[in-house]
C-alpha cells in the first residue's frame, strides 16, 4: 500500500483544526470541498499528512565494533596484570 495514503498518517487533530481554516475559504467562496483543500500542495502547512518517521537503529557501543563482531564482548576486558585500584598495597 502507498504509504501517501495510509489512514496511520493522516492526522486527525490536525483535520479538526484546519476546518476552522476550510470554513473561513468557504465562506470566501474560495473552496467547496474539503478533500480537495486538505489535499492542496499551498496548504500542506496545516500538516494534515504526517511525516515519515526514520527507523529505529540500534547504536552498537562497542569501543571497536569491527574487531569485536563475532564475539560477546564489547567491552575491554581488564588485565588481571593491572591492578584496578592505586591505592598502596602493603
Amino acid at each position: 500500500m502507498n504509504s501517501l495514503y495510509r489512514r496511520d498518517r493522516i492526522s486527525l487533530e490536525m483535520i479538526y483544526r484546519g476546518l476552522y481554516h476550510f470554513y473561513v475559504a468557504h465562506q470566501k467562496g474560495l473552496v467547496s470541498d474539503p478533500v480537495k483543500y486538505f489535499a492542496a500542495p499551498e496548504n500542506k502547512d496545516l500538516g494534515i499528512v504526517k511525516r515519515q518517521r526514520k527507523p529505529n537503529v540500534k547504536l552498537i557501543v562497542a569501543p571497536f565494533p569491527d574487531k569485536q563482531l563475532g564475539s560477546d564482548q564489547f567491552f575491554f576486558q581488564p588485565s588481571s596484570k593491572i591492578p584496578l585500584t592505586t591505592a598502596i598495597q602493603a
